[in-house]
């Protein structure tokens, strides 16, 4: 199969490396300097090579923020028969978007980041595939992602935000509110440590990327109950009641047995 990789960035660059020695793989960037360090894929630098190459597969791996236009961009220089596909954190509006091109597509979402995850043994980390999307590209990540050892989940387009809104949403905005209220801390523990840690890498993040996962439809229920939470714990901390404590701290261990 010949695959066309569409943004060299992080994502991008690791799915070149993991598909190239096993597929006649092409990336594409606007950016040229990110191509020169590839040296077993074909690095395409103009939409006309792209058509010349005529992929079976594009997989647009661009930021959040231009995925729809990159897309838009390259179709016109594509074979008929060629799948889409995508692997944004957030599917808000794409899969109107797909079914306007009339084309297979394919959207799928490695959810252990380039940030947080371990790309030398991915077994603790998940992907997502979208049901909805074409029989032929989903055999082709079900087989890519579990040769990765990834464990793998389909949903549909609206699961998929659902989901994301919990997952993602939570920790993200209670990573946030620590790094609104942190000061410099001369001595700082091994707990303080980590979520700084943790808060450095989640801020590293593009700015649009955070934004639309906070922007997500379903996210709001899940930070208002974030809210509701801290509220029944300022309460017990306001009122120094151990037996409230107790209870709200069993319950929290019990949430994440």
């Amino acid at each position: 199969m010949k695959i066309l990789i569409m943004g060299a960035g992080n994502m991008g660059a690791w799915m070149v490396e993991s598909l190239c020695l096993d597929y006649d793989v092409a990336v594409y960037d606007r950016d040229k300097t990110r191509l020169r360090y590839f040296f077993n894929a074909h690095k395409l630098l103009t939409m006309e090579e792209i058509s010349n190459f005529n992929p079976e597969l594009v997989i647009n791996a661009v930021s959040l923020q231009h995925t729809r236009e990159a897309f838009e961009e390259v179709i016109p220089y594509l074979s008929e028969d060629c799948i889409l596909s995508d692997i944004t954190s957030v599917k808000n509006g794409l899969k109107d978007f797909y079914l306007n091109t009339n084309r297979r597509f394919v959207s799928t979402h490695p959810m252990f980041g380039p940030t947080f995850g371990n790309v030398k043994n991915l077994s603790q980390e998940s992907a997502i595939i979208i049901k909805e999307s074409d029989e032929e590209g989903k055999k082709f990540f079900r087989d890519f992602y579990s040769s990765m050892h990834l464990n793998l989940y389909e949903y549909t387009f609206d699961q998929h935000d659902q989901t994301i809104a919990y997952s993602l949403s939570i920790p993200f905005s209670s990573t946030l509110v620590f790094a609104a209220v942190m000061k410099h801390q001369e001595a700082p523990g091994t707990t303080f440590k980590k979520h700084h840690q943790i808060a450095k890498g989640l801020l590293s993040e593009d700015d649009y990327l955070l934004a639309e996962i906070l922007f997500n439809r379903f996210t709001l229920e899940q930070v208002e109950n974030i809210h509701e939470k801290l509220s029944e714990l300022l309460g017990i901390i306001k009122d120094k009641d151990y037996d409230e404590m107790k209870e709200f701290l069993a319950t929290l261990r019990k949430n994440i047995e």
